[in-house]
């Protein structure tokens, strides 16, 4: 067998579906400022569907920044790897205002979320170490685990009951091999916006002995009373041993961060391959996101605006009798019953008759039977956005119930 017949014959679970879905319901074309309301398939539809958290994407002060950046600078300074010809003060400068803002001695700028996360655990495990993680893992932090030769131990999402049992497994396993535990939990969880147990988990901390690492993308910029982040609004900084935290969300941006111990840090620093061989961020990057973090530091206005359509959005399906979840987040996830073609009539009907633009989700990343729509509220939506979306959604729930996507639908309907 040839290794590319794969290619044509199996596609993969999301790719098996690209003849009937891609440009509609994967690989959508949004065009147009990045706001609110965005251009798609030629009209314009609220959109629900963008990392904008604290809506800095547009913000006049980033866009020049980035602007005179590129000008001075261009997009190809610091050509090379930071090791070896692709290291600026700007990047160390970027790098110390993180780590203060995040309550860490010391971090390290990573190019990118998904590759930064993949090498932190690569480099901080061997063979004789053992993970123990969530369930609902983000997939970088599941192909992180996969270049790790030692065990790693799965407990089902947020019940502690069950990550005891696994820290005591991993507990005996280090007793003979002479390693460490790694315990990996996310902050945010991006899918149902609820939090990571943060006080439970550090708690534990004084019976057993393993390091944490946070994965918290959604949170950095979001949450806590500064915005620093989950471990924040717990109050347990001191306990969270790593912190990682992305630019791609609340930034706005390229690029992601590490932050800890000064001396985990350093290690990282030399050990992370995918940073040791990979070209330096560029310089708009860097100080794109020195003048990102300055307004998230600086300017608490882009949080309570978030928080204010969050709130109200929450507030206003559950009032509606929607089923959210147990999100504690901005990430809102509306959760129905229905099969997989009345999620797609749904969205269809969602995007054509009312001119919304969400993201859904059904089998297999949802049991079966389960339709998720996932909203993300930004500091640029409106009250009236709020109000608008929650009434289309009401007569979609109708519909719903009414069995009418089960039927031939029309543009119209």
């Amino acid at each position: 067998m040839d290794i590319f017949d794969k290619c044509e014959v199996n596609m993969g679970p999301i790719g098996m579906y690209a003849k009937q879905s891609e440009g509609y319901y994967v690989f959508p074309k949004l065009e147009g400022e990045i706001s609110d309301k965005m251009i798609f398939m030629g009209k314009e539809r609220l959109v629900w569907s963008l990392n904008n958290y604290l809506g800095l994407a547009n913000h006049p002060e980033v866009r020049k920044a980035d602007a005179d950046a590129a000008k001075a600078w261009g997009l190809a300074y610091p050509m090379g790897a930071r090791m070896m010809s692709g290291h600026t003060k700007y990047h160390e400068e970027l790098e110390h205002q993180l780590a203060a803002f995040v309550g860490r001695p010391a971090a390290y700028l990573l190019n990118y979320g998904y590759q930064g996360m993949v090498s932190i655990i690569n480099a901080l495990v061997n063979r004789n170490d053992v993970i123990v993680y969530d369930s609902e893992a983000h997939a970088c932090i599941i192909d992180g685990m996969r270049l790790h030769f030692g065990k790693r131990f799965v407990y089902p999402h947020n019940d502690m009951q069950n990550m005891e049992k696994e820290l005591q497994r991993a507990t005996r396993i280090i007793e003979n091999t002479g390693g460490g535990i790694l315990l990996i939990t996310e902050g945010v969880y991006g899918m149902a916006g609820d939090l990571g147990n943060l006080p439970e988990i550090v708690a534990l901390k004084e019976k057993y002995k393993f390091r944490i690492l946070i994965d918290d993308a959604h949170g950095f910029g979001t949450m806590g009373p500064t915005g620093a982040g989950t471990d924040e609004h717990f109050g347990v900084q001191d306990k969270v041993d790593i912190y990682f935290g992305t630019f791609a969300k609340s930034m706005a941006g390229i690029g992601a961060f590490v932050a800890g111990d000064s001396k985990v840090i350093n290690y990282l620093k030399y050990n992370m391959r995918s940073q040791i061989f990979a070209k330096s961020l560029p310089m708009p990057m860097v100080i794109g996101a020195m003048k990102r973090l300055e307004l998230l530091r600086g300017d608490p206005s882009h949080r309570e605006k978030l928080w204010t359509i969050v709130n109200a959005l929450q507030k206003g399906l559950r009032d509606a009798g929607f089923n959210i979840g147990k999100t504690a987040s901005p990430v809102t996830p509306v959760i129905l019953s229905g099969t997989i073609p009345e999620a797609t009539q749904i969205t269809y009907d969602l995007r054509e008759n009312y001119d919304i633009f969400c993201s859904i989700v059904a089998y297999p990343v949802v049991p079966k039977g389960t339709i998720l729509l996932r909203l993300i509220p930004t500091a640029v939506h409106t009250l009236e956005d709020v109000e608008y979306t929650i009434k289309a959604f009401s007569e979609v729930k109708r519909k719903l119930e009414n069995n009418e996507y089960s039927k031939e639908f029309k543009i119209g309907n």
